[in-house]
């Protein structure tokens, strides 16, 4: 297969790659600054030769758009907004007006989209959609819109004979540098594992390897279009989430922080409280109805590997 991927030199679009050159399949990268080989400049607005790898393909999956790691300013999430609008916007430009079109369009979406709760789990059928949730900051309002009009882009690009699918991703968990699990089991080995303002919020993950593998599942079967929800099907709240990744790291200690604590943490990694504080209660409904069996389903056996390959992979 040829795959490109928009905006594939971060995390995700590093573990797809990697997967999927392996098998032996031909990857294309589009990146604002190609370097190796396989990468081809695009500035994730405007049409270019770029789109000659799109016309021929067999899958696309967007993954462009400014990270989240990062102070929630006004312009910040401007840019998140526009980043991901435009980028869904000129892909299915890219699409649409191929000669011979790919299959297949996988969008990266969020799992923010869902609303902050702790009484029950989102899936795809029955999950409410933030941005109403009383008692939270307003701005977390705001990225539940650039979630919403992030996946609307794809939606309304006219695509007859390329399925859509929405990637609602939960936090992505790999020993790669950088990534949120490095972040976490560094601060973990150095006693700052322990809960944030209580651990009572839930934090929904999924493994590297389930991660290659459900967009390998979703590439096979043809009958699935629209939001899926790529999450480990046992979310935890965050002061077991914490608990079991100091067992794994062999840190038995873990101080807790507070939220004012949070917030000046947030502030020294360049980065915002809505990552930690946000209660993100989703499980992965389509993919298991549909027969998906995860490989790292739950987090304690998950974070033992992972730390493992931190070790081990380097």
């Amino acid at each position: 297969m040829r795959i490109v991927i928009p905006g594939g030199t971060g995390q995700v679009g590093a573990i797809l790659n990697r997967a999927f050159t392996k098998a032996g399949h031909e990857v294309v990268v589009l990146t604002r600054n190609p370097s190796r080989p396989g990468e081809i400049r695009w500035d994730g607005r405007t049409a270019g030769p770029w789109t000659d790898a799109v016309d021929g393909s067999d899958v696309v999956i967007n993954l462009a758009g400014r990270s989240v790691s990062c102070r929630y300013t006004d312009a910040n999430l401007r840019a998140m907004m526009d980043s991901r609008v435009h980028s869904a916007e000129i892909v299915g430009e890219a699409v649409a007006a191929a000669a011979k079109p790919p299959a297949l369009w996988l969008q990266m979406s969020t799992a923010t989209i869902y609303a902050h709760r702790y009484d029950a789990p989102h899936d795809e059928a029955t999950g409410i959609i933030g941005g109403t949730e009383p008692d939270v900051p307003d701005y977390w309002e705001y990225s539940v819109r650039i979630a919403r009009n992030w996946e609307r882009a794809q939606e309304a690009a006219t695509t007859p004979h390329t399925r859509k699918v929405a990637l609602r991703a939960a936090m992505v968990m790999s020993p790669d540098r950088g990534g949120v699990f490095d972040v976490l089991r560094r601060m973990t080995r150095l006693g700052l594992g322990g809960p944030v303002a209580g651990g009572a919020q839930y934090l929904s993950w999924i493994h590297d390897r389930d991660v290659v593998r459900a967009v390998e599942f979703l590439i096979s079967r043809d009958d699935i279009a629209g939001p899926v929800n790529l999450a480990a099907p046992q979310p935890l709240p965050h002061r077991a989430f914490m608990r079991e990744l100091r067992g794994a790291v062999g840190m038995p200690v873990g101080l807790p922080a507070t939220r004012w604590m949070a917030s000046v943490g947030a502030f020294v990694l360049r980065t915002d409280t809505e990552l930690l504080l946000k209660s993100r209660r989703v499980v992965p409904g389509r993919l298991l109805d549909e027969g998906f069996a995860f490989e790292h389903p739950h987090w304690r056996e998950a974070a033992t590997d992972l730390v493992h390959r931190s070790r081990t992979e380097r």
